[in-house]
């Protein structure tokens, strides 16, 4: 018991050293944009189609298992707004990263996981490269700027699929329903939902190469580094909705 604490307290301040170096990084030349570009398109692209197809099924489910009870009360003109709030202020920031967590921060484990095994990163501290410029400032740029983008078109095919599902049993245009749901948005829905898109998108991308760069040697590793990943990083982002959340309800 004792030894996993101070084990959890190690990995506890190597991750936040991990995390302040990042900063550090970021502002130093040279700046791999190309990189940059490239783990954006593997980030913001590869990923459109999975979260898409999620948001869509998820506002479908939201808006036809909550009629039953607004039409028991006669509010079946609260649903758009029903739907748009709960999307956009929870739902759809959570679930478009917990996605990520899953297909973005498990590749980037195993990714930088197997390149440590196969001492590339060794290879690169010995070719006078920074491998931490290279490898890790690109794929947190690219989650912290992927994630946010991902997240707004994820509310948006919500809104759709919640449409198409209202419509199954109550006739209403796309414009009569997009205006009653933005109708009920306000600015403290909107703001606080996007900054913290921000934040799980940097959790995601800095845990995920966190635990690649620094996986132990041996080909089992890289399996632990994108497991690990993954569960860490979705504890994080639940954490960071969890504080989000306490300061909206203050503001």
């Amino acid at each position: 018991m004792q030894t996993r604490t101070i084990d959890f307290f190690w990995n506890a301040g190597d991750l936040t050293a991990f995390m302040l170096r990042f900063f550090k990084e970021v502002v130093k030349p040279p700046y791999e944009w190309r990189e940059v570009f490239y783990q954006c398109y593997l980030v913001g692209y590869k990923s459109t189609f999975l979260i898409g197809l999620t948001a869509f099924i998820m506002g479908a489910v939201l808006a036809i298992q909550t009629r039953p009870s607004m039409a028991a009360f006669g509010a079946i003109a609260m649903i758009p707004g029903m739907v748009s709030v709960s999307v956009v202020r929870e739902i759809g920031p959570v679930i478009t990263a917990i996605i990520c967590c899953g297909k973005v921060g498990s590749r980037m484990g195993a990714e930088l996981g197997s390149m440590r095994v196969t001492e590339q990163i060794a290879a690169m501290e010995v070719s006078a490269i920074n491998p931490f410029h290279f490898l890790v400032v690109s794929r947190t740029v690219a989650t912290t700027l992927m994630v946010p983008l991902l997240t707004i078109i994820a509310d948006l095919v919500a809104f759709f699929g919640a449409y198409l599902a209202m419509n199954i049993h109550d006739a209403t245009t796309v414009r009569h329903f997009f205006v009653a749901a933005m109708s009920h948005l306000g600015f403290i829905d909107i703001f606080p939902a996007v900054i913290k898109t921000f934040f799980f998108g940097y959790v995601i991308g800095i845990i995920g190469c966190y635990k690649g760069y620094y996986a132990r040697q041996g080909t089992e590793s890289v399996g632990i580094a994108a497991n690990s990943a993954v569960v860490a990083g979705s504890l994080a982002v639940f954490i960071i909705d969890m504080i989000a959340a306490q300061i909206t309800d203050l503001l």
